[in-house]
């Protein structure tokens, strides 16, 4: 089996290694690295490979990476040198496959990048966040029950002093109810219109009137208000590159799709269960 990046195992027969310490002193893509049987494997294809791990190797020390990437190229080229006869109907499956995907990702990476500028990020912030005025947000508990009779016993339980957090984990029948009724912090648009117009009418510290939604009968308490200021575009940056990058791709495939004839074969009486078969590729 093809031993993976960090092998401290070297196969060296018909190597000869250039040491990074060694090599020019300006590096560039063509700068030979090694030599494995009169092949060459080059910092560019080196530097390949690197940009295509995963983000858990940014935290691997550059001598441990450098190492371990030249050796899995070496390690490959010395298994493509012993291949023996035709290629296999899988590998020459997979290595059009692999071609398909390496120049599709090519393509995609500069359409979606393209024109990325700062005019285009400040544009699509100011369509989004201009307009937009500072909003109150709300930190409240309720207590859910069936009816208007036991929402207004509670009621008068609370102006009597009972504890508020007690009452819900007693006999809120919503979710919230274990955790004493506790909503957390929420704006315009989360709650049904009556819940979140009740909570926008209290005052810190007070309790509302039993009010019925879909849900049945609430009580409610205001704990908190704090107002959420409109984001910075730094503050909202990725965000907006990635709805534009991926507004740039939709378009760009809707417009391929479009002007490209696509014939798609029957497969409605074909099992789906097929995908699983790879032993057919050894036939």
């Amino acid at each position: 089996m093809l031993r993976t990046l960090f092998s401290t195992t070297i196969l060296v027969t018909g190597l000869a290694l250039t040491s990074p310490a060694t090599a020019q002193d300006t590096p560039s893509p063509e700068t030979v690295m090694a030599t494995v049987g009169g092949t060459d494997i080059t910092l560019g294809h080196m530097l390949a490979v690197r940009a295509a791990l995963p983000e858990q190797f940014d935290q691997t020390p550059p001598d441990a990476l450098f190492s371990g990437v030249l050796e899995q190229l070496i390690q490959q080229e010395l298994l493509v040198q012993a291949h023996d006869g035709e290629m296999s109907r899988a590998a020459a499956l997979r290595l059009e496959n692999e071609r398909r995907a390496v120049l599709a990702a090519d393509v995609a990476e500069g359409v979606v990048n393209a024109d990325m500028t700062e005019e285009r990020l400040q544009a699509a912030y100011d369509a989004q966040y201009a307009g937009q005025e500072d909003q109150t947000e709300y930190k409240a508990a309720h207590i859910l029950v069936e009816t208007e009779e036991e929402a207004q016993k509670l009621v008068a339980e609370l102006e009597g002093g009972a504890n508020f957090a007690a009452l819900a984990q007693e006999h809120s029948t919503g979710p919230s109810g274990p955790s004493g009724g506790d909503l957390g912090w929420f704006g315009d648009g989360v709650m049904v219109p009556e819940f979140f117009a009740a909570v926008a009418a209290l005052e810190v510290g007070d309790v509302s009137a039993p009010l019925q939604t879909q849900f049945g009968w609430h009580v409610i308490q205001l704990n908190e208000t704090r107002v959420k200021e409109r984001p910075t575009l730094d503050a909202v940056r990725e965000d907006l590159a990635n709805t534009l990058r991926r507004d740039a791709f939709n378009a760009f495939m809707t417009e391929r799709e479009a002007a490209t004839e696509i014939v798609r074969s029957d497969s409605s009486t074909m099992d789906p269960a097929v995908i699983n078969q790879t032993d057919l590729l050894e036939n």
